[in-house]
C-alpha cells in the first residue's frame, strides 16, 4: 500500500494522459436530481488512490455530499500519492483524503516530523502557500507503519513495545523472526531507521521479504516470522488476531488522514467544512480496521459499507 501512497511519478502521465486511469460516476449516481441541503448547487470531483480504505473514503466521501445537496463525480481509484495530487493541483480533481506522511514526502520534505499536530500544522501552511491545497482537520485515524504479532505469541514472549521487541530480536532472534516488504526494507523510515532507532541488529537469517499482502497471513500463522510491518488500520489486523506493538520512541512518522480540498473551491462552497468535519471525527484507527475488513474480509464492496456506515451515524 505504500508504493502505492509513493507511486513513480512515471504514472502520472498515465493517469492524466488518458482518461482510462479516470474512473466516472456508476450509473445512476453524480448525475441525479439534486437534493436540497447547505451544498445544493455544488458541483464537485472526488478522487481517491486505488486500494481498499482509499476507495471507501471516495465512496463515504461522494454520498455524504450528496446528501447534503453536492452533485458529485466519482474519480475513484487513481494510481497514487502523485498522480492524484497533481489532478488536485491542476483542478482535474476537486478533493480527496490524502495521509500527513505522504503528504510531507510529495512535498519533497525529509521525514523526521514525529508530532502528528506539528507536522499537520507545517503541512497544511506549507501546502496552502505553493499549492492552494487545503488540509481539513485531521481525522484521528493513523495508517502508518506498524510492526504486528499474533496476539498469543506477543503475549508469550513478553513483548507489547517495540523497545520489547528490540531486547527479544537481541537475547533470542530465533525468536524474533521479521517479514516485510521489498520497500519497508529500503526506506530510513521502515527496517533501517527502526534498528538504528531502537538498538537492535536482527540476523538476515531471521528476516523474510514478502509481498505485502501475505505479510499478515505469516505472522498469524507464524511462518516464517511472528513479527511483521502492517500498516495500522488494515481489516485483516483484527480480523486474524493479530496485534500491534507500541511504537514507545515514536519512530515511525504519522500518517493522520485529512481531507484534502482545493482551495477555489473551498471559496466557493464554504460549507464543505462543516458538511465533512462529523465525517472526520468519526474516522479513527480502530474504526477503518473495522470498516477496512467488511471489504477485505466479509467481501463487501466499498458502496455498501459506506452506505451502511453513513446511515448508521445519521450522515445522509
Amino acid at each position: 500500500m505504500r508504493k502505492i501512497r509513493l507511486a513513480a511519478i512515471s504514472l502520472l502521465s498515465v493517469a492524466l494522459g488518458s482518461g482510462c486511469a479516470l474512473t466516472s460516476s456508476p450509473p445512476g449516481q453524480g448525475g441525479g436530481p439534486a437534493k436540497d441541503g447547505p451544498l445544493k448547487g455544488a458541483t464537485v470531483n472526488v478522487a481517491s488512490k486505488n486500494f481498499t480504505e482509499q476507495l471507501l473514503l471516495c465512496e463515504i466521501t461522494a454520498e455524504r455530499l450528496e446528501s447534503q445537496g453536492a452533485r458529485v463525480k466519482r474519480t475513484c481509484g487513481m494510481s497514487g500519492t502523485n498522480a492524484v495530487r497533481a489532478a488536485l493541483t491542476s483542478g482535474a480533481v476537486d478533493m480527496y483524503w490524502e495521509y500527513t506522511g505522504s503528504g510531507w514526502l510529495a512535498l519533497q520534505q525529509k521525514a523526521g516530523v514525529t508530532d502528528p499536530q506539528v507536522l499537520y500544522r507545517k503541512l497544511s501552511a506549507m501546502d496552502k502557500a505553493k499549492n492552494d491545497v487545503v488540509w481539513l482537520p485531521p481525522a484521528a485515524a493513523n495508517n502508518t507503519y506498524a510492526v504486528a504479532a499474533k496476539t498469543e505469541t506477543a503475549k508469550k514472549l513478553h513483548v507489547s513495545t517495540l523497545s520489547d521487541y528490540a531486547k527479544l530480536a537481541t537475547a533470542q532472534p530465533g525468536s524474533a523472526g521479521f517479514c516485510g516488504a521489498s520497500e519497508f526494507f529500503g526506506r530510513d523510515d521502515g527496517w533501517p531507521g527502526l534498528q538504528k532507532t531502537y538498538g537492535f541488529s536482527l540476523p538476515k537469517s531471521k528476516v523474510a521479504e514478502l509481498a505485502e499482502g501475505p505479510i499478515y497471513n505469516a505472522v498469524a500463522k507464524g511462518n516464517p516470522c511472528n513479527f511483521g510491518e502492517v500498516f495500522a488500520t488494515d481489516g485483516r489486523i483484527s480480523a486474524l488476531g493479530l496485534t500491534l506493538l507500541k511504537d514507545d520512541k515514536r519512530f515511525f512518522p504519522p500518517y493522520n488522514l485529512s481531507l484534502n480540498v482545493r482551495g477555489a473551491v473551498l471559496e466557493k462552497n464554504p460549507r464543505i467544512r462543516a458538511v465533512m468535519a462529523p465525517v472526520s471525527k468519526l474516522l479513527t484507527t480502530s474504526e477503518l480496521q473495522k470498516l477496512n475488513a467488511q471489504i477485505d474480509v466479509d467481501g463487501k464492496t466499498p458502496e455498501e459499507v459506506a452506505g451502511k456506515w453513513l446511515s448508521a451515524n445519521k450522515l445522509k
